[in-house]
């Protein structure tokens, strides 16, 4: 080796040259999937230093681009691979990694079926599980040598996969019904009895699996999806962020979700149990609901619908005589009808949200929240500067993708991008640092309070969400919250004297360890 000793930091400044010579995000992906590799204390040090510049590389966006290569452009496994095929081979696999009850906190599991707008993609959906936890860890000190990433090869549907000769994962049709689900009971069982103390975080399961497993399981295991649960609480952030403003409670709420999938469903649920919480009904609450999907307004006298949305479905005489088009009710129509306070997008759907929608918003009730939340930006429902010019300033904004402030009449208003990076990596700290026997409504609503709690949106053009910018202090404050409140709902098995101490201790720092003195 060169004769020179650097400091991490110098190695650091080395590193983010060599980083800023690529001129593609995936150039700078590969650069850092290798130096991850190689040297992961130097891998996190460059992260944590350029968080906010970073995290679109080694995650979403361009985690799926690399996702779309992984079999041919294959350098190294850093993921537990469990097949259908082999389903007894699960607890073999994981008790090859040498690991003992007490040395893992965490571990990420997909089983690639439904990711980042990009669907089915077998194994090559390892690197959204490896992703995953390496924000975890630069975004919320969780020691990556105790996290475990893992790939649930459930075979795919995917022809370009199926014919490529450099694939890596079982070339066969997906596997559904009840093979699938005996893998997944046997992931729980085994993840559980030999990790005991670990969150099971689900990420990127298809729908019709997705919701059905967290609510078969939350109450068994230390389970928490991400497209769920994390989606629905950064939601319920912006949510909180408004109301700041309009002076209302969720009881006051009445909410519209065009999109009604896994993630518009799951928003739906968190904003419904935060309306009980406030003092409805289960059923008052869920009155106050209405999913838009695909084939228009959600009712109960249509077949076939997902069990996550059934529970949604209005009353088909309660519409009868509501305008229908091609005998489907238009967003339009039910905004004109219901007069939401909160609409929410997650359909992919470009500009649906039309100059016609956001207006009859606005005229509906006096500051409207509008939450455009589908990405990339040629998915996203309206572009914030149309909406808050559409809505005359008045309507309360946060997008999914990234927006530069603009001005509107003499405002500057900048816009909060919900970005589950926000919430996740603190919510999974705090759930480590308390020991909960489970994620509870409570913890979420928690979480999505301390994220509302570092901005303060009441100035005209006020953003509703933070930077992420100053990520790992947004998570330590999302940690306590979460512990705090975790000790409150019960589920807590650790009650450290001062949670705001426990949770720095617990946070990994990347730092090279010192070398013994002889």
């Amino acid at each position: 080796m060169p004769s020179a000793v650097e400091t991490l930091d110098e190695q650091a400044a080395r590193c983010y040259r060599q980083l800023q010579g690529y001129t593609t995000d995936l150039e700078r992906y590969i650069y850092l999937d290798q130096l991850h590799n190689r040297n992961e204390v130097l891998y996190y040090k460059v992260l944590t230093d350029h968080l906010t510049e970073l995290l679109p590389v080694v995650y979403d966006p361009t985690v799926g681009e690399a996702i779309e290569k992984w079999s041919r452009d294959y350098r190294r496994s850093r993921a537990v691979y469990l097949s259908i095929d082999r389903i007894e081979d699960v607890r073999t696999s994981f008790e090859e990694l040498g690991l003992g009850p007490d040395d893992v906190d965490l571990l990420v599991v997909s089983d690639a079926e439904e990711i980042l707008g990009i669907g089915v993609w077998g194994v090559n959906g390892t690197d959204i599980s490896v992703g995953k936890l390496a924000v975890y860890s630069a975004a919320a000190g969780i020691h990556p040598g105790r996290t475990i990433a893992v790939n649930l090869d459930c075979g795919t549907n995917n022809e370009q996969l199926l014919n490529d000769p450099a694939y890596l994962g079982n070339r066969h049709a997906r596997v559904r019904g009840k093979q699938y689900d005996k893998l997944i009971a046997e992931y729980l069982k085994v993840a559980s009895e030999l990790y005991p103390k670990a969150l099971l975080h689900f990420e990127d399961f298809g729908p019709s699996n997705a919701r059905r497993i967290l609510v078969d399981n939350a109450k068994k295991y230390r389970i928490f999806n991400d497209d769920m649960q994390g989606t629905g609480a950064i939601v319920m952030a912006a949510v909180i962020s408004g109301m700041k403003v309009t002076k209302q409670s969720f009881a006051d709420q009445r909410l519209v979700v065009f999109g009604a999938g896994t993630a518009g469903t799951g928003m739906a649920d968190q904003i419904h149990a935060a309306m009980v919480r406030s003092g409805l009904s289960e059923k008052e609450a869920r009155a106050r609901v209405w999913l838009i999907d695909k084939q228009g307004l959600v009712t109960d006298d249509m077949s076939d619908l997902p069990d996550y949305q059934q529970a949604y479905a209005r009353p088909a005489a309660e519409v009868k005589d509501w305008d229908r088009h091609d005998g489907e009710i238009s967003l339009l129509t039910v905004v004109q009808q219901v007069k939401p306070s909160i609409l929410i997008g997650t359909s992919t759907d470009h500009n649906a949200f039309t100059q016609e929608v956001i207006e009859a918003v606005a005229d509906g009730v006096e500051r409207p929240i509008v939450l455009p939340l589908s990405n990339p930006t040629e998915k996203i429902e309206a572009m914030p500067q149309d909406v808050i010019t559409w809505s005359k300033g008045k309507a309360l904004v946060a997008v999914g993708i990234p927006v530069k402030p603009f001005d509107y009449d003499g405002t500057t208003f900048t816009i909060g991008q919900g970005n589950n990076a926000l919430l996740y990596p603190g919510l999974g700290l705090g759930t480590i640092v308390s020991g909960a026997k489970h994620v509870t409504d409570g913890m979420l609503l928690a979480a999505a309070e301390a994220v509302a709690g570092q901005v303060d949106p009441t100035a005209l053009g006020a953003s509703l969400l933070p930077d992420v910018a100053n990520l790992r202090a947004s998570s330590a404050t999302v940690a306590v919250a979460v512990a705090k409140q975790a000790q409150e709902d019960g589920v807590a098995t650790v009650t450290p004297d001062n949670l705001v101490r426990a949770v720095q201790d617990a946070m990994w720092q990347p730092v090279y360890p010192e070398l013994p003195k002889h």
